[in-house]
């Protein structure tokens, strides 16, 4: 029979499940999209229910494919941020998961920078205080659910983001842990320590017995025991889904960077075993945990990437389908000056403006919707070329080629244009589902089904390269253009 890794790939719109050979080939796949729940202005909810629920449901199709295999281990990769608190005895979520992209918690990140803990929390966590985290999303679910804190207080509930609920409904609750990447996206974690910090967890008012055991990205911590799955499968990969997809390309060696083309875009540079202090906002993070060794990255963040996308397919109605973008940016020439700054919820690095809001400039009488539409493209190439910039300044390496992935880097307009404003080569690998890669990755090594980093990074190839097209000149002008746009739309709600 041959054996096989199964990668869980659970995102922020949809579950996944992929199955890989030894080659990194996918043998098959399997995606069911979930709902999407905004109760209120700048809240976003999923049911972590139905998040389990599509995720074993993708996984029993995808290895339904290929009965004659076994799977070797599970790798699980996952939206970071998002936040879950359930009751550990009846496994159930007492709450909505409060979603990454969810902004009701600003006012108290607000309160948290006039009350001078920014330089503390930036230390110790390499994370500056916004909303996106995880940790001011579970003081709210523990200060607003009825009895959450008494109960807490009693060890009845337990927290974690997404990768812990999986994990913890796939051993049938023998297991409450996250590995170091995503704990690292908490605002609760000590990069340095690779711990759990007491003063963040007293800043927070979090009681340290709902959070889960700290663990490795490559090792075996459990075994699944659920219903709907073959019993005693290793699971033996865990990363958040952007330091996930940095491994599926290969960027072992630091210097090396990728960007992840999704609801959000990703950047990340792998700066080795020391963890590199940002001078222009960006995030320091750690990337893995494999055996004694931890690496770090640079992580700069986009918010709104595909979701800008999906806003002019679902919110205005000018795509059937959100792939229908670059056909229709294609029939101009430029984007006639438009541009459109996706801030639906803030800006993220280099400028984490919680107040920020979306903006569409440069509108003429002769502007359409398909200037509107390659206007949004470029929105999303301006907002990673800052990421680039910053990166570069701050790690004082060379960034030489960025490899890519995830669902817009098909798109060759987007691509190229990304190549242009950054001035470097833009190599778009032959799998660009390298975030479901990497956990597999991590995963097969922890079983021994890959005998090191050295043989993975053999299995990575480039499908295309684009090289840079415009003039440095006009290129810059481009980039002045954005930010000047970009002052439009920050600080916009009062």
């Amino acid at each position: 029979m041959t054996s096989m890794i199964l990668a869980f790939d659970q995102g922020t719109t949809s579950s996944r499940a992929m199955v890989f050979d030894r080659s990194a080939h996918i043998l098959a796949t399997a995606q069911q999209e979930f709902t999407q729940h905004f109760p209120h202005a700048g809240w976003v909810e999923h049911d972590a229910g139905e998040i389990w629920a599509t995720q074993l449901q993708v996984a029993q199709r995808a290895l339904a494919k290929i009965p004659e295999a076994t799977v070797a281990a599970i790798g699980i990769t996952n939206q970071r941020e998002t936040t879950v608190l359930w009751d550990r005895a009846t496994h159930r979520p007492i709450a909505a998961a409060i979603v990454w992209q969810d902004r009701r918690t600003a006012s108290f990140c607000d309160e948290l920078k006039a009350m001078g803990h920014e330089q503390m929390i930036r230390e110790k966590t390499g994370l500056v205080i916004d909303a996106y985290f995880s940790g001011t999303k579970l003081k709210w679910l523990l200060d607003n659910v009825s009895a959450a804190r008494e109960r807490a207080a009693r060890g009845e509930l337990a927290f974690g983001t997404i990768d812990s609920w999986l994990i913890f409904k796939l051993t049938e609750g023998k297991v409450h842990a996250t590995d170091v990447s995503n704990a690292s996206r908490t605002m609760l974690f000590n990069i340095h320590a690779l711990d759990w910090d007491n003063e963040l967890l007293a800043l927070m008012d979090i009681p340290r017995n709902v959070l889960p055991q700290i663990v490795s990205s490559s090792a075996v911590l459990g075994h699944t025991a659920c219903e709907g799955l073959p019993k005693g499968i290793p699971i033996a990969g865990v990363a958040g889904d952007q330091q996930a997809a940095l491994f599926g390309q290969a960027c072992h060696q630091p210097g090396m960077a990728k960007n992840t083309y999704g609801t959000g875009c990703f950047m990340l540079m792998n700066t080795g075993e020391t963890p590199v202090a940002s001078r222009n906002r960006l995030l320091t993070t750690v990337a893995w945990r494999i055996g004694n060794t931890t690496a770090y990255a640079l992580e700069g963040s986009v918010f709104m990437a595909g979701a800008a996308v999906q806003w002019l397919r679902d919110g205005l109605g000018i795509l059937e389908k959100s792939s229908d973008i670059e056909l229709l940016a294609n029939s101009v020439a430029d984007s006639g000056g438009v541009y459109l700054v996706p801030a639906f919820v803030g800006l993220g690095a280099p400028y984490w403006d919680q107040n920020a809001r979306a903006a569409i400039l440069g509108l003429t009488r002769g502007s359409t919707k398909a200037h509107i539409a390659r206007a949004t493209i470029e929105a999303i190439a301006f907002q990673s070329a800052e990421l680039g910039h910053a990166m570069r300044n701050d790690a004082a390496m060379a960034l030489t080629e960025l490899r890519v992935d995830g669902g817009a880097a098909v798109n060759n307009l987007l691509m190229q244009f990304q190549a242009d404003l950054l001035g470097i080569p833009v190599v778009r690998p032959t799998v660009t589902e390298t975030t479901a890669l990497g956990a597999a990755f991590l995963a097969g090594l922890a079983v021994g089904y890959w005998r090191d980093q050295d043989e993975i990074a053999a299995l990575w190839s480039r499908e295309h390269t684009f090289t840079p097209l415009l003039s440095r000149a006009l290129a810059d002008e481009k980039m002045r253009g954005w930010r000047r746009a970009v002052e439009r739309s920050q600080a916009w709600v009062a």
